[in-house]
Parts: C-alpha cells; structure tokens; sequence
C-alpha cells in the first residue's frame, strides 16, 4: 500500500497578520510566526514574567535615545516569520514603528522558563539566519545566561555561557557591561 505525502500549509506573514485582524486566534490568543508556522506560546508564570522586566530594566539603562527596548513585541522577519521576542532591541524610536513592525534588531532576549527548547532549536536559528547580530538566552532554572554572536545560514557561530557573577557587554553597547545577577530575578 502507497501512503501520498502530506503537505503542510506554510502560512506567510501577510496571511498571519490578517487572521490576528480578523479574531482567529481569539482576544487572549498567544501565537506566533515562525517559519510559516503558527505556534501557540505557553502562558506565563510570574517567574517568566518577572525575568522579561529585568531584561528590559537593565537594557533600557544602557541602551537610550535612538533606541527601543521592546518588551514581547513583534519583528517582521521576512515573508514568513513574526516571532515576538521577550525582549529586543532596535534602533529608533516607538514612533519608527507606527506603520509596520522592525525587520531587524540589535540584540534578542528570550527569558527561557518552559521554553528552552524551542528558543534553542526554532528562534535562535531564525535570529541567526534573520542576520541579528547577537541572541541572548537567559535560563531562568540554569541561572544561566546563552550569548549567541556571528550569526550565518546555518546558525550562530559563537555560543558562550555565563553564570552568576559574570558580566557581558552587548555588541551594541561594547562600553557598558551587564551582570547576569542584573538579569536574573
């Protein structure tokens, strides 16, 4: 017996957008785009949430005028891709983005509770073929900070790991350091 192949239909962005408009996913709806598919994110727990406003707090120190921290907001990532990062950094301001979301962003933050796999093996790829230079993974149960740089085709080239205590300068910002202890709840 011969079993036909199933295709899978790849949503684009412009098809994303439109069933967010029209109520698809519903007023409480957490999803997003990645690749041309449609994925349902997991609510958050008051430690996920508490990770993302430190993030935010401590870029938004270090990163001022001409640029936006963005707190679980869309990026427009090609055709096909609409992730909504923890935490990004682009440049400009909110008004930038009043016509249509960034395309590109300086740095990525996912705040990893439930969610390490998936931000390792479906977003940071996405990130590094995107070209954003440098993807940050904070593991909330590691207490663990990923630093992703050199991004290519074929992911990024350079992963370091950081722990309590230890400090990083984001590519952006080479002359002000961060401690995970900052980033950490």
């Amino acid at each position: 017996m011969t079993v036909s192949a199933i295709s899978v239909h790849r949503w684009t962005r412009e098809e994303y957008e439109r069933l967010a408009e029209d109520g698809f996913f519903g007023p409480e709806g957490r999803v997003e785009l990645i690749e041309g598919i449609v994925y349902d994110m997991s609510p958050q727990k008051s430690l996920h949430a508490a990770g993302v406003r430190l993030v935010e707090r401590a870029l938004s120190r270090i990163f001022g005028d001409g640029w936006d921290v963005r707190g679980q907001m869309p990026l427009a990532l090609g055709d096909d891709s609409e992730p909504e990062p923890d935490v990004a950094v682009v440049a400009g301001s909110p008004r930038d983005y009043r016509d249509a979301h960034p395309t590109t962003a300086a740095l990525i933050v996912e705040v990893a509770d439930a969610s390490v796999a998936y931000d390792r093996k479906r977003k940071a790829p996405l990130y590094a073929r995107a070209g954003i230079p440098e993807f940050w993974l904070l593991v909330l149960s590691e207490e663990k900070l990923e630093v992703y740089r050199d991004p290519s085709p074929l992911g990024y080239r350079s992963r370091r790991v950081l722990g309590r205590g230890d400090t990083v300068s984001p590519l952006a910002r080479p002359d002000v350091a961060l401690t995970v202890d900052d980033l950490l709840p």
